[in-house]
């Protein structure tokens, strides 16, 4: 089907044993993404979305994974190892948070580049060497012939995050999940970086996962937003009806922690109240009922069904929301992050 996404998953579930018992990490998590289009997948740390990128592209080790995770019609939970590896880099990649920990030091970066080409093509060194100085130019590298031939550690921040995304689409994948890529760099680069991603993104048809815990970057690059807590989906929607109207009140509180410029010198900063839940004694009821201003307001069954019957996921047009009490959109609903990045 023309239509039919290039990524689906389906109650996707992750869970580590520990020595104090399973923690499931990804609780039945559902998404999809279209050739062209990107879904940015936000929440607080460590509510799962990492995990999740970590479970699509088959990395997780000493992790029990169930549900379903199809690529342009092929099933990739159960895949052998070996087939995984043929998939990675070819038709799914992936950029990391930290470049210089996922870039080898004794090796440079073209050398790099150039041995994950000839791992999915089996071409020849000068062919790969020539393609991996092609790639450093495309993501913008200026002289990339001679830097092909330095190593990650003569690299800034954010070059060494430009040579992974030369790294990632050398081969042409499909899919492209970028898990924190601008995080530990200055707000310039940050730009820069989204901005490379969008443009590679269109001038190839990628589909692409961004996981972020910066709204901001959301709102930048995103089409579709699904926000994670506690390993669950709490909404999913287009982005700019998320922004304009949240019906979670997980999401209010994200959009209301953001600092705005109208705010005066001497505000503090808002936060939600609270801890994120235990994975390891997880609630019956919804994970955000002991944060949640709706909950605590609630009273008699209200109240019990927030404590004690986890909400599913209930659809009002092109949303997706997992709440007990949960209205149609937020009216005192958070202006939206501008373009670049800031409060409008």
């Amino acid at each position: 089907m023309a239509d039919a996404p290039l990524l689906s998953v389906q109650d996707l579930t992750v869970t580590f044993p520990t020595p104090r018992g399973p923690v499931r990490a990804v609780d039945a998590l559902g998404f999809s993404v279209h050739r062209g289009r990107t879904l940015g997948i936000v929440g607080e740390s460590g509510s799962g979305k990492s995990v999740t990128s970590l479970a699509v592209m088959g990395l997780h080790t000493g992790a029990e994974v169930t549900g379903s995770v199809v690529l342009d019609g092929r099933e990739l939970v159960g895949l052998p190892e070996r087939e995984l590896n043929r998939l990675r880099g070819r038709r799914m990649a992936m950029i990391f948070q930290d470049p210089l920990s996922s870039l080898h030091p004794y090796y440079t970066v073209g050398e790099q580049i150039a041995e994950h080409h000839r791992v999915h093509f089996g071409s020849r060194r000068a062919a790969a060497r020539r393609r991996a100085v092609e790639m450093l130019g495309e993501v913008g590298i200026p002289e990339p012939a001679r830097r092909a031939g330095e190593y990650p550690h003569q690299f800034s921040g954010g070059m060494r995050q430009r040579v992974m995304i030369a790294m990632a689409l050398a081969c042409e994948p499909e899919l492209l999940i970028a898990d924190e890529p601008t995080t530990a760099l200055d707000v310039t680069v940050q730009a820069q970086i989204l901005e490379l991603i969008a443009r590679l993104q269109q001038d190839r048809g990628l589909a692409v996962v961004m996981i972020t815990h910066d709204l901001g970057v959301v709102a930048r690059v995103a089409q579709e937003v699904l926000v994670m807590y506690g390993g669950r989906a709490a909404e999913q929607a287009p982005v700019d009806d998320l922004f304009a109207a949240p019906a979670h009140p997980y999401t209010r509180g994200l959009l209301d922690s953001l600092p705005r410029l109208d705010d005066r010198d001497d505000e503090p900063l808002r936060a939600i109240p609270g801890s994120p839940p235990s994975l390891l004694a997880p609630s019956p009821g919804c994970a955000f009922a002991p944060r949640c201003p709706r909950a605590a307001a609630a009273t008699g069954a209200e109240r019990r069904r927030c404590e004690e019957t986890r909400p599913s996921l209930v659809r009002d047009h092109d949303r997706l929301t997992a709440c007990h009490l949960s209205p149609r959109g937020d009216t005192g609903a958070a202006e939206r992050p501008a373009r670049n990045g800031g409060i409008r």
